[in-house]
C-alpha cells in the first residue's frame, strides 16, 4: 500500500488531475545553494514544520524531473511523482547542511530510491531484487540503447548483447530477457499532458529543470584531483588482472618496465605487450566517457 505523502501534517501528492497539480508546483521558488543551507540549519536546529515546507516545495519540480525518466515503465505518473515526493521528506528530515552537500544533490539520491523502488514493487513482469547487477540491468538498458541509437523494438545482435552484459556484469541471456520485457515504447518529453478544459494543457518539458552545478562550478569540481582520481579508480575495474598489471608496469609506476621485461614475464611477444597496453587505455577512456 502506497505510504501517505505528508510531512508534519502538509500534504505533497500530486492531485487527480496531474496537470493541474504540475501547473501549481511552478509557484514555488527554486532556491539558490545558500537559502538551501540557511534553511535546513534552521530546520535541524528548530524543527519548525514551515521550513520543511519551504525545501520540499521548492524541490517539487526536481521529483517531476527524476519521474520523467522513467516514463518508459508504463506506470502512473501520479503514484510515481508521490513517491518520489515521500523521497523528498525523507531526505527533509535526514539531511546534514554541514556536511557540504547540497540538499538538491542528497535529495536526488533519496528520491530516485523511492522511485526505483516503487517501480519494483510494481512492475509484475520484472521480479527483481535479489542482485545490485540485476537491478542496474533494469534501470540501465533503455539508457544504453538510446544511447546506441537502438530505440526501437528490433531484437540487439549478439555483439550489442555481449558489450552490455560486460558492461553492466551480467549474463547475455539476463540481457536478452530483459530486453524483451522492456519492449514498451519510451514516451516522449513533449508529450502533452492535457489539464482537462483545453487551456491546462503542458508538457512534460515544461515541468523539467537542471538542478546540475553551472558550468563554472562544474569545470571547477573536474579539475580537482579528488574527482580525476575517483574516475579512475572506478573505470580501471574494466580490465582484468593481466591488462591491470601491465598498464601499472608501463604508465603509473615510478620506474616504467620495459616490453622485453613484460614479454618474458607473460611469455607473449613484445608487440601484444604493447596491444594489451593500448588497448587498456582505450577501455579506461571508454569507461570515463560513460561516466561523465
Amino acid at each position: 500500500m502506497q505510504e501517505e505523502t505528508t510531512f508534519n501534517g502538509l500534504d505533497f501528492s500530486p492531485e487527480v488531475n496531474l496537470a493541474r497539480y504540475l501547473q501549481s508546483i511552478r509557484k514555488y521558488p527554486i532556491l539558490s545553494q545558500q537559502e538551501e543551507y540557511d534553511l535546513a540549519v534552521k530546520y535541524k536546529e528548530t524543527g519548525d514544520k514551515n521550513i520543511a515546507y519551504h525545501l520540499i516545495t521548492s524541490h517539487l519540480r526536481l521529483v517531476v524531473k527524476v519521474v520523467a525518466q522513467y516514463k518508459g515503465y508504463g506506470l502512473s505518473a501520479a503514484e510515481m511523482i508521490a513517491e518520489g515526493n515521500i523521497g523528498l521528506m525523507y531526505a527533509v528530515d535526514r539531511f546534514e547542511p554541514d556536511k557540504g552537500f547540497r540538499f538538491s544533490t542528497y535529495a536526488l539520491w533519496w528520491i530516485k530510491a523511492s522511485v526505483q523502488k516503487y517501480i519494483l514493487n510494481s512492475w509484475s513482469l520484472v521480479k527483481l531484487g535479489t542482485t545490485a547487477a540485476q537491478k542496474k540491468l533494469f534501470f540501465n538498458l533503455r539508457k544504453i540503447k538510446n544511447q546506441l541509437n537502438l530505440t526501437d523494438d528490433r531484437e540487439l545482435s549478439s555483439e550489442v548483447l555481449q558489450n552490455i552484459a560486460s558492461s553492466l556484469d551480467v549474463s547475455v541471456q539476463e540481457v536478452t530477457e530483459m530486453n524483451t520485457r522492456l519492449k514498451a515504447h519510451d514516451g516522449s518529453l513533449n508529450a502533452v499532458i492535457d489539464g482537462g478544459d483545453g487551456d491546462n494543457s503542458s508538457e512534460w518539458m515544461d515541468f523539467i529543470y537542471d538542478t546540475k552545478p553551472n558550468q563554472e562550478e562544474r569545470l571547477a569540481y573536474r579539475e580537482t584531483i579528488n574527482y580525476r582520481r575517483n574516475l579512475f579508480n572506478k573505470a580501471i575495474t574494466v580490465l582484468n588482472p593481466r591488462e591491470k598489471d601491465i598498464l601499472y608496469k608501463r604508465r603509473l609506476s615510478e620506474q616504467n618496465v620495459t616490453l622485453e621485461d613484460l614479454s618474458q614475464y607473460y611469455n607473449i611477444s613484445k608487440e601484444r605487450v604493447r596491444q594489451i597496453e593500448l588497448n587498456s587505455i582505450r577501455k579506461i577512456s571508454k569507461a570515463i566517457e560513460v561516466m561523465q
